[in-house]
């Protein structure tokens, strides 16, 4: 199993148990809710810092890197927003998954080619985050924010990332002549 497999399908299933996890814990922000803000892109930042060292002879590997600022800039800023409350989580949420989402989706429209090709989840995940962020925003704004919708874009981010990784495990047994 290559190692850029293994990266999504870990990645992907720490986000959906993440979600199952903050689902439990999110109607008050709690000392737990708030651990497990922090904590979700500071898986983000792992999970990219492997990557491009697993990949390091990409176009993509300059966002790859941009993008692990980005999340644990984005961990430190819920932190500190959670102390705001829920409309401040949302909006900060927001912010990260519109930009980390284009990067993303650069990302994938990078490395769609060659060896690493067939990255149509990733291209669909990185569209769907510039959208949710969108309407986190408008979101936030509202009467009541809620922080609902965190564990369904978790669960649909991690989905993702396990459909990549069955692409490349796809690839990887098409490239040996195995039947798929």
């Amino acid at each position: 199993m290559s190692l850029l497999l293994r990266i999504h399908l870990v990645r992907g299933l720490a986000a959906i148990a993440w979600a199952v996890v903050f689902s439990t814990v999110h109607d008050a922000l709690s000392g737990a809710s708030v651990v497990l803000l922090i904590a979700y892109p500071l898986i983000d930042v792992v999970a990219s810092l492997l990557d491009a060292r697993a990949d390091p002879g990409t176009r993509a590997r300059t966002l790859q890197l941009f993008g692990t600022a980005l999340s644990a800039a984005a961990a430190v800023a819920l932190g500190v927003c959670a102390v705001r409350g829920p409309a401040a989580v949302l909006f900060t949420f927001g912010v990260w998954a519109i930009v980390s989402g284009a990067a993303q989706f650069t990302v994938a429209v990078r490395r769609r080619g060659g060896e690493l090709g067939r990255q149509w989840p990733m291209l669909i995940a990185g569209a769907l985050s510039v959208i949710a962020g969108a309407t986190y925003l408008v979101a936030a704004l509202g009467r009541h924010p809620d922080l609902d919708a965190l564990t369904t874009y978790t669960a649909a981010g991690g989905t993702f990332f396990v459909l990549q990784a069955a692409t490349f495990a796809w690839r990887q047994r098409r490239t040996r002549g195995l039947p798929a």
